[in-house]
């Protein structure tokens, strides 16, 4: 067992397999704790503890599959989020938790887009971190309350909600006209407005919905449920 890479064997007694766990940080002594503790877990084997995100991509190239990944994010030589990335492209079903001291809103909406399950932060309890992995493998996705908050505040501020193309209350409504197949000249006439109103609101329309014809926005506000 070398310093950077700890490897054990699996119990033949146990009749479902051990939940396959790999740890990827490169504080030696917190690698080997978080490896310890894995290993005391019932039902749980921790095959590969390493300080490098090449030394998990090479033994997945190679072939082998764990189950859970915990990547720390500051590691040396690739980082965290790259080793995230690498993982996800050849075993796209290998869950990943983020564990790190890091509290940056960028950082945790990177590491979520580029195929991150969890996300805890250091130093989880063993208790927590033991049942995050049970939760990875049931199909939840564990967070601590703190990163659960930032991750709604940073996913409202770079995810557009859906259908929201700035489009006004009168925008709409003449939208929804133009669903029920109402020409020009019966939309102004049923909103009591003039048709050069009207075209001015479906030109706002057009360009708002990046579209070039009526056809093309009734399309896209069916298709999207803008109306």
């Amino acid at each position: 067992m070398s310093d950077d890479t700890t490897q054990s064997g699996g119990d033949q007694e146990i009749v479902a397999p051990p939940i396959e766990v790999w740890v990827v940080e490169d504080n030696d002594h917190l690698r080997r704790t978080l490896a310890e503790l894995l290993e005391e877990q019932e039902g749980i084997r921790c095959s590969l503890a390493t300080r490098r995100a090449e030394a998990a991509i090479s033994a997945v190239e190679d072939g082998a599959v764990p189950r859970v990944v915990l990547m720390d994010l500051g590691l040396p030589g690739m980082d965290g989020l790259e080793g995230i990335k690498r993982l996800k492209s050849l075993s796209p079903t290998v869950e990943i938790i983020v564990l790190t001291v890091q509290e940056d809103d960028q950082k945790i909406f990177e590491a979520l887009c580029a195929g991150a399950t969890g996300y805890l932060l250091k130093p989880a309890a063993g208790g927590e971190l033991v049942q995050a992995i049970r939760t990875v493998v049931d199909g939840g996705s564990p967070m601590t309350g703190f990163i659960a908050r930032k991750v709604l505040t940073t996913f409202t501020r770079y995810v557009r909600p859906a259908g929201d193309y700035g489009l006004t209350d009168r925008e709409r409504e003449i939208l929804e006209l133009l669903t029920e197949d109402l020409s020009q000249r019966e939309i102004a006439q049923r909103l009591f407005l003039s048709r050069h109103t009207v075209d001015t609101h479906l030109r706002n329309i057009y360009g708002k919905l990046q579209v070039h014809s009526r056809s093309g926005a009734v399309a896209k506000a069916l298709r999207e449920h803008l109306i």
